[in-house]
């Protein structure tokens, strides 16, 4: 405790943090934007999945900690390779929620859109899409805090500042009790991420009851 207020209070964590935090952030969206898309063409287009799924899933078992180092060598000490890792690992989780969930609608109900003409666009507008959406807020919650670890991995492989390069100082130093603090910050962080993307679940997906609710009208 005494270390985490007096790294807040002279700034060191705080400046290393927002570092921290921007990888984490920009990686998550690049990942999620990056799988939504490349989701909803797996899940739409037979074709694309045959040729490209086979690929993504064997990049997937590739161990980031092995390609980490190769992505900092090919992007460099700075941010932007502590990005690209952080859009690796959040990538997946969006990804395969994504095919799963594009894939849960009712058949029943995309066949009589098609019987009234409905084009493949509208199929996915107002049918596939709207059913996928519970799904794709799981694959952001896994992710994003997923993204942390992606920010943290990266700084340990090589880096000049962030929550994960001081880790490495203050375990080099034997400075335990600075290690737990930054522990302490990664944690909130990852919390308050998670309760983020809950809240927008909320707001997004508002049809969906909540457990209690439906446990309640049982």
């Amino acid at each position: 405790a005494v270390a985490l207020w007096q790294g807040i209070v002279n700034g060191d964590l705080m400046s290393h943090f927002w570092i921290t935090f921007y990888e984490t952030m920009a990686g998550f969206v690049f990942g999620a934007l990056f799988g939504l898309v490349m989701g909803a063409l797996i899940a739409q287009f037979t074709l694309v999945e045959r040729t490209l799924y086979p690929y993504v899933v064997a990049f997937q078992t590739l161990p980031k900690v092995a390609i980490a180092p190769i992505i900092v060598i090919w992007f460099g000490y700075g941010v932007t390779s502590k990005i690209v890792i952080t859009a690796t690992i959040a990538f997946f989780p969006v990804l395969a929620n994504t095919i799963v969930g594009l894939r849960a609608a009712p058949q029943e109900q995309i066949e009589l859109m098609v019987a009234f003409t409905a084009s493949r666009w509208q199929v996915f507008k107002m049918a596939r899409f709207p059913q996928a959406l519970p799904y794709i807020f799981v694959g952001l919650d896994v992710a994003i805090v997923l993204s942390v670890i992606g920010a943290i991995v990266g700084e340990f492989v090589g880096s000049q500042a962030g929550l994960g390069y001081m880790i490495l100082q203050r375990n080099f130093s034997m400075d335990m009790a600075g290690v737990f603090a930054i522990l302490v910050i990664l944690s909130v962080l990852g919390i308050g991420l998670h309760m983020l993307v809950n809240h927008i679940q909320r707001r997004v997906v508002f049809w969906m009851e909540s457990a209690h609710d439906r446990v309640i009208g049982a």
